[in-house]
């Protein structure tokens, strides 16, 4: 049994198949997947509609820096691993002790990652 069976995660991705892929593999762990969203925009409405347990964030949305996203995480103690072929450089200071996780990569080491940083 994983430790996200049950709770409510925050996919950010723009790339479809990408949030597909991460879909798919915290489905299959049993969590409760909040999006895909592709924008700012729609991660910040889903989070105030539904409230998530931890999320996942690529840190760059069609050219979009995906800051605003990890701030209100951050401020309200939510976990949340960033998913990004940017690499921790790519990360606002605020944000430098993240779990980040370089594209490409596996769907069983992104939940390992949620999984630690929700425990």
């Amino acid at each position: 049994m994983s430790g996200l069976n049950g709770r409510r995660i925050l996919v950010v991705e723009d790339e479809a198949l990408i949030a597909m892929l991460v879909e798919d593999a915290l489905l299959e762990v049993g969590a409760i997947v909040l999006g895909p969203a592709a924008t700012v925009e729609e991660a910040l409405e889903l989070f105030e509609a539904e409230r998530p347990e931890a999320a996942v964030l690529d840190i760059n949305l069609a050219g979009q820096a995906s800051t605003p996203v990890a701030d209100t995480l951050s401020d309200h103690n939510i976990p949340f691993v960033v998913a990004t072929g940017y690499g921790a450089a790519g990360l606002p200071e605020r944000h430098r002790d993240v779990t980040v996780l370089a594209k490409p990569y596996d769907p069983r080491d992104l939940i390992l990652a949620l999984e630690r940083v929700c425990s």
